[in-house]
């Protein structure tokens, strides 16, 4: 008997809509060659939807969309609406709201794409970012005092729980050991001057790997040195586990060493509930409905989703078709600059797949 998948889709702002119109028809393909079935409810949260009401997310939204299998995300941001309302009230809400406690991040660099880093190849860069994804400074802890005086005091404070980092660290311990590639994880932070938080991480790492874990190796680097060789050796690394805002930036760094954000997908992960999958490029409204924006980050977001819905062939299947795509078709991965419209570099993939 064939499984089925209920997949909440928020198309989201400005290409938003484009890219993800070609991640379901990838996943579409997918899962009638494996044999699943995928049943598609797209919900209008955005920009357009805020301009036109004034409600930037339902109250109801959260409890709504737990109901689902999994949630496919195209892109937030609308030029027409001040930066910073939409990413707090639908992006960090739903990650709040939904628990999700994970944000997990490929770095992977795909054959046929190029990378700034001289002499790099596919065989280099090839590893896994889990970001903790509900705490530290974007809780919203701190304040203001004596705004618009000389005098005027922000504090914004970073705050973690044990429970937080235990289950975060477990988490990227069960991915290593998943993954078994290098069976290392290595623990990024700022040991020496942010010393109360992340005495907190490193003390659990060290006891959580001893006790759980004793095959994986375990690594520390500060957040300057994790930097310095994600630039330098990227080889190094196989999974990094980090803080939220560290995460948040070393993430970035390693999406340009893979080619960039067109090519980036990330998922926010509740393993025990609903998780959602994003392409980490933003809306890019100047390119909207121009159908030249690079879809591939939003397919791979696509194969991150099977993977975590326990559909690994599928998963893997999808994957292999964009690197097959990357290696003998697209030759540059910016915007009008494939040689392919965005609906076309869908329909490669798909015909791979």
């Amino acid at each position: 008997m064939s499984k089925n998948y209920n997949i909440a889709v928020i198309p989201g702002d400005g290409t938003g809509p484009e890219v993800v119109r070609e991640s379901k028809k990838v996943l579409k393909a997918a899962a009638s060659k494996f044999g699943f079935k995928l049943n598609f409810e797209d919900f209008d949260f955005g920009g357009e939807r805020y301009l036109r009401t004034g409600e930037i997310l339902p109250d109801s939204a959260p409890e709504q969309l737990k109901k689902f299998d999994s949630i496919l995300l195209g892109a937030i941001g609308h030029p027409d609406v001040k930066p910073g309302i939409l990413e707090k009230g639908i992006l960090l809400k739903l990650r709040f709201e939904l628990d999700q406690y994970i944000n997990l991040r490929p770095v992977k660099l795909y054959p046929g794409v190029s990378s700034p880093l001289k002499d790099k190849g596919p065989e280099h860069i090839d590893y896994v970012v889990v970001r903790e994804n509900t705490g530290d400074v974007y809780t919203g802890s701190g304040g203001v005092t004596m705004k618009g005086t000389p005098g005027e005091v922000a504090i914004q404070n970073m705050v973690y729980t044990r429970m937080q980092v235990d289950r975060c660290l477990k988490y990227a311990f069960e991915y290593t050991r998943k993954r078994n590639r290098k069976n290392t994880l290595a623990l990024c932070g700022k040991t020496n001057v942010l010393t109360y938080v992340f005495d907190l991480w490193e003390r659990a790492f060290h006891e959580i790997g001893k006790a759980l874990y004793p095959e994986i190796k375990r690594e520390y680097y500060h957040v300057d040195a994790t930097c310095m060789w994600m630039v330098k050796n990227p080889e190094w690394f196989d999974v990094i586990v980090t803080s939220n805002m560290f995460g948040d930036i070393i993430t970035d760094l390693g999406a340009i060493t893979q080619g960039g954000m067109g090519i980036a997908a990330g998922g926010n992960i509740n393993p025990e509930g609903v998780s959602m999958f994003e392409p980490i490029g933003g809306s890019a409204p100047k390119y909207t409905g121009k159908n030249i924006i690079n879809p591939l980050a939003a397919i791979s977001c696509g194969s991150m989703m099977l993977e975590h819905l326990g559909e690994d062939k599928a998963a893997r299947a999808v994957e292999e078709a964009i690197m097959d795509v990357t290696a003998n078709k697209i030759k540059d991965l910016g915007a009008g600059k494939m040689g392919y419209s965005t609906s076309e570099v869908g329909d490669l993939v798909a015909e791979r797949i």
